[in-house]
């Protein structure tokens, strides 16, 4: 699969995540397979008025590439400045976001919302492959319901203008999260257009990223399943290269990826910032475990490293060594 001057065969993306796919996540599932990776969606307007919360959203780092900004909105001059602005961060390319669902989003003609209006879509695709000299893809979702799913033609009208690879969720904008996400496009994709095809949705095991290849697609991107198993991308890549499965994490090993990643935070975060934004992450990485729940009581009330640090060790002692439940 070629984006630009990149080339990747097969590869597993992380897929860009509100709130989860900051540099930290970034770099833990990068050291745990993770071939390709996408910032959180950054809202044109607030690029082009230099809002802090947005430039740090589109911040990358040399250890983590390739990896793509991913930026939103739904005005054309907005989003041809944005995308000069995503380029000074020096991403290997700009991914535009016209799937998001939710309505603060959709509602406002950004997101899945460009689904409703092909001809706006067009429109704020072409103005960020104006305002940008890197390559351009775009992540979008089928339609806006199952009565309108316009994907194909979609599609079609990407590749015409210049964009260099679709990576598509498998559902509707009203379907949400709701439902089985409808694998089937992406081999009707594949017989319209030749530009890569990203395929999304419903990606929780190795079977599910060995299906999904299956139907054509170029390469594979995994959303909420590597939240709460961010191993998933190297457990896939080994199912696919022997058809066997890896070991599970023991409990050992999730905790200090669990501080890696917790150190991490601190690093580009600061030390109270870190702690606390962290909070969100211990549900996944101590999914299934003894005593969890007063273990995250615990763990919340820290606003500091070590003492965080120490009590998650203390816990892989008072446990013992064991094989986690996926």
């Amino acid at each position: 699969m070629r984006i630009g001057p990149i080339e990747l065969n097969n590869p597993l993306a992380l897929a860009p995540m509100e709130d989860v796919t900051d540099i930290p996540f970034r770099l833990v599932c990068k050291e745990l397979g993770a071939d390709l990776l996408y910032t959180e969606f950054a809202s044109s307007e607030g690029l082009i008025r230099d809002a802090r919360r947005s430039l740090q959203k589109i911040r990358v780092v040399q250890e983590e590439r390739p990896v793509a900004v991913q930026i939103f909105g739904g005005l054309e001059t907005s989003m041809e400045a944005a995308a000069a602005v995503a380029e000074q961060a020096r991403p290997d390319f700009i991914d535009i976001n016209c799937g998001c669902w939710v309505k603060k989003v959709a509602l406002r003609e950004a997101g899945a919302g460009l689904l409703k209006d092909i001809p706006k879509f067009k429109a704020i695709v072409e103005s960020v492959i104006r305002g940008t000299s890197l390559p351009v893809t775009v992540k979008t979702r089928l339609g806006w319901d199952a009565k309108s799913i316009v994907i194909l033609d979609v599609a079609r009208m990407l590749e015409d203008i210049g964009v260099k690879a679709l990576a598509l969720h498998c559902r509707t904008r009203d379907q949400g999260h709701r439902g089985d996400a409808d694998w089937s496009w992406l081999e009707k994709l594949k017989g319209v257009v030749s530009i890569p095809i990203i395929g999304n949705g419903d990606l929780t095991t190795p079977e599910d990223v060995k299906r999904m290849f299956e139907t054509g697609c170029d390469g594979v991107m995994i959303g909420r399943g590597a939240i709460q198993n961010p191993w998933i991308f190297n457990q896939s890549k080994h199912y696919l290269a022997t058809g066997e499965h890896l070991p599970a994490p023991t409990l050992a090993e999730r905790v200090a990826t669990c501080v890696k990643h917790l150190r991490h935070s601190v690093e580009y975060k600061g030390e109270r910032k870190g702690v606390i934004e962290f909070r969100k992450y211990y549900s996944g990485y101590l999914k299934g475990q003894p005593g969890v729940s007063k273990l995250r009581q615990y763990l919340m009330t820290f606003h500091e490293l070590e003492p965080a640090i120490a009590r998650l060790q203390r816990y892989v002692d008072e446990v013992g060594e064991r094989i986690c439940v996926a």
